[in-house]
């Protein structure tokens, strides 16, 4: 039959997953590395592709835009257009261009990225104490040498705080992409909406909110580390 789902088979089989069950923890172990274990990392992939991505042209716009107003007003502009379409119309806009492939997944979940790290990157290098600056500049540091021996490592809290929001963003958004090309979580979460099968559903919905707490703990930690200044300030 066209259309039919093809998993209803091995998701209701096994002599200890009934069909009406909430949750089969058996079929959760016995599908993790097959269906879980893969679609987890391929979502982990997906968002460090994007994130990193997003990062290296967000630092390179922040920094051309620094001097430059006009760039910077610019940039924030299209930024912000890229960052209000819906994430399905966007992705969709892509698909006669690079097709139902992780290509088109990237260059979307990438253009969500822009506003939250080009803005933050932006403001952290503007909002850097003038007495920081000043001090630089009377030890005879260029202009350039300023910009990214002061300024940047300084705004090192902002941007990283413009990191966390985008890699949580972009966890949640590539469940949405699976509708577009089967990859990462969203694929057994959208399988389970059509076989109407629970545990696999819960199972991949689950592990996206882990995903994102994790993440989330992770790119914290990242920021303790490279900015240390900030919990001596704390704690002085």
């Amino acid at each position: 039959m066209i259309g039919a789902p093809t998993q209803v088979i091995p998701i209701f089989s096994g002599p200890q997953c009934p069909p009406d069950a909430t949750f089969c923890w058996d079929w959760f172990t016995t599908n993790w590395p097959t269906i879980l274990g893969p679609s987890l990392v391929q979502h982990i992939y997906i968002t460090l592709i994007a994130v990193v991505i997003g990062l290296v042209i967000s630092l390179a716009a922040a920094l051309f835009a620094f001097s430059r107003n006009w760039f910077a007003s610019g940039f924030l502009g299209f930024s912000t257009f890229l960052y209000t379409i819906p994430s399905l119309a966007f992705f969709l806009t892509f698909v006669p261009i690079t097709g139902l492939s992780l290509t088109t997944i990237e260059i979307g979940l990438t253009s969500y990225t822009l506003l939250l790290l080009f803005r933050n990157t932006l403001t952290g290098l503007r909002t850097v104490p003038g007495s920081a600056v000043e001090a630089a500049e009377g030890m005879g540091l260029t202009p350039n040498q300023i910009l990214f021996r002061i300024r940047l490592p300084l705004a090192l809290p902002s941007i990283m705080a413009g990191v966390r929001v985008s890699v949580v963003t972009v966890i949640s958004l590539a469940t949405v992409a699976a509708s577009v090309a089967p990859l990462g979580l969203g694929k057994p979460i959208f399988d389970a909406i059509h076989t109407v099968f629970s545990t696999e559903l819960i199972s991949a919905g689950v592990l996206t909110i882990l995903v994102a707490l994790v993440a989330d703990v992770l790119v914290v930690g990242l920021q303790r580390l490279v900015t240390p200044w900030t919990r001596a300030r704390r704690t002085s």
